[in-house]
């Protein structure tokens, strides 16, 4: 079954319990999900009240809304 779901981060989330921080991936189009892969700089010229699909192997952005 295909879900929807959506992400309305655009970063990741920093996590730093080790000696080297860990990044997480908040803005769900990493390829490497759950972590960050800098993926999320796609998001910079976002509309934050819009919808945004994402193609898996291009990585462009599709305003749906």
């Amino acid at each position: 079954m295909a879900r929807l779901v959506k992400f309305e981060a655009t970063g990741p989330i920093k996590i730093e319990p080790q000696d080297k921080p860990i990044f997480v991936c908040a803005c769900g189009i990493s390829r490497k999900f759950p972590f960050c892969d800098g993926s999320h700089k796609s998001c910079k010229g976002e509309d934050p009240e819009s919808t945004y699909r994402y193609d898996p192997d291009t990585g462009e952005a599709v305003r749906i809304d």
